[in-house]
């Protein structure tokens, strides 16, 4: 007769737990064996999960296990995770009162659920939705600039020194001449520390070099003419551009302002405007927020009275080619900027008591800009007829007019001079006179057609 099996006793998880949870689950009359083997395995489970769980303990650095570690172990073992349990709101448990019919019981402990009125809720409670995920876009900065706008930090604002009364040297206060010299180094020095600042070290090294190749003049050639070149190809040098342009100004100014009579001034101005002329011909340079500080230096010496007599023409020669170089390259982009440039050059040249240098430069600047700009001035502005009233002595001054008025002469072998005693031509003479006054005129009169080329380039009223 065979003996029945011992059924094998488990630890801490119990058989009679098995079989409540399967009387829960319509699923009576479980065996004693099949409840031992399914308490076995949780329990087996149960320390598995624990395992886990006090890995993940460890590995924080602490001693108490909570219900995030619990979590992490169930999602390791691909267990779905225990919901409504965390260890930053944990449960409390309550112990339940003893059962009268069962006082061998042990104690049951429950947690208590809090009863919530919906009424109440929505009534007290104003539940708002969160904003929907955006996106937008905003300039972190405009040509080197950053704007104003709340997207951007705030700019730092600049310090304002208090008004200080000036320091007495022996009860003596100082000078006039001595402040606005003292003011001038603390500009200078403030200048240099922002270079530190904002450039490189080698950039430095390489203004540095830069400037004392090309300044003094009486330096070496061979290192002016590479600085010049190195300016006209070199890359990288955006963020030295400011800096070359104020030193160009500073240098213009200067220059012109000690009376521009010497032969050093008319080489510094040379070299100062050979500088601009390569940093408009360096193409990786966008020099363009920068014209209305290149401008100034160019017209400065274009219309300047009194520049060095050995040097007077060409200086304006190279800064009328200059300016029509940056017109050439910029007035798409800026449309309004030929004709202010014009206005500027007429008013020079057409306004009562300018000096012959003067009307020289507005002169070689209207052949710069072109044939256009030359009949605007010339012809229908009345500067021609303005020269030969006032400036007939000055021989380079007529020659540059005649040079001007070359631009609308065809080029031929045949020179056919105008008759006076025909009708005809003495009409086109007494026309032209009204145009280009008498002086030029007459001297127009030698080539008929040119004549008539001067007329039919003025519009007629």
């Amino acid at each position: 007769m065979n003996k029945p099996r011992p059924v094998p006793q488990t630890g801490v998880f119990k058989a009679d737990s098995i079989k409540d949870v399967a009387e829960s689950l319509n699923l009576p009359n479980i065996s004693d064996a099949v409840a031992s083997a399914l308490a076995s395995d949780v329990e087996y489970r149960i320390h598995q999960v624990i395992q886990e769980a006090a890995r993940f303990m460890r590995h924080g650095r602490r001693t108490i296990m909570t219900t995030t570690d619990i979590e992490q172990a169930l999602r390791v073992l691909n267990i779905e995770p225990l919901y409504g349990h965390s260890s930053h709101n944990p449960p409390n448990f309550k112990r339940a009162l003893p059962f009268p019919h069962a006082p061998t019981a042990g104690s049951v402990y429950f947690v208590e659920d809090e009863e919530i009125d919906f009424d109440r809720v929505l009534r007290e409670e104003k539940i708002t939705l969160p904003k929907g995920v955006s996106w937008t876009a905003h300039w972190l900065a405009v040509e080197g600039v950053q704007p104003l706008i709340p997207e951007n930090p705030p700019a730092i604002p600049k310090e304002i020194a208090p008004d200080v009364k000036p320091a007495l040297t022996n009860g003596v206060a100082p000078t006039p001449a001595l402040a606005a010299t003292k003011k001038a180094e603390q500009q200078l020095q403030q200048q240099q520390q922002l270079v530190k600042q904002v450039l490189s070290r080698e950039l430095q090294l390489y203004y540095t070099r830069l400037t004392s190749s090309l300044l003094p003049p009486g330096s070496d050639l061979t290192k002016r003419d590479a600085a010049l070149a190195s300016l006209r190809s070199d890359a990288g040098l955006q963020a030295l551009l400011p800096y070359l342009i104020k030193w160009v100004g500073d240098g213009v100014v200067r220059g012109l302002k000690d009376g521009g009579l010497s032969e050093t001034d008319g080489k510094v101005l040379e070299v100062l405007i050979s500088v601009t002329g390569s940093l408009l011909a360096n193409q990786t340079l966008f020099v363009e927020p920068y014209l209305h500080q290149m401008l100034p230096p160019i017209l400065s010496t274009l219309l300047h009275s009194s520049l060095p007599p050995t040097h007077a023409t060409l200086l304006r020669t190279s800064a009328a080619q200059t300016l029509s170089r940056l017109l050439t390259e910029h007035s798409t982009t800026y449309p309004s900027l030929s004709p202010r440039i014009m206005k500027t050059l007429l008013l020079a040249l057409v306004s009562p008591g300018k000096s012959s240098g003067t009307r020289h430069g507005a002169i070689r600047g209207l052949v710069a800009i072109g044939k256009e700009a030359v009949r605007k001035g010339l012809l229908e502005g009345g500067g021609a007829k303005v020269v030969g009233t006032e400036c007939v002595d000055d021989a380079s001054l007529v020659a540059a007019v005649m040079d001007a008025l070359r631009i609308f002469r065809s080029s031929t072998d045949m020179v056919d001079s105008l008759d006076a005693s025909n009708p005809a031509d003495a009409a086109v003479i007494d026309e032209l006179k009204s145009v280009l006054g008498d002086y030029f005129a007459e001297k127009v009169a030698q080539d008929a057609a040119w004549a008539r080329t001067i007329l039919g380039a003025t519009p007629q009223p």
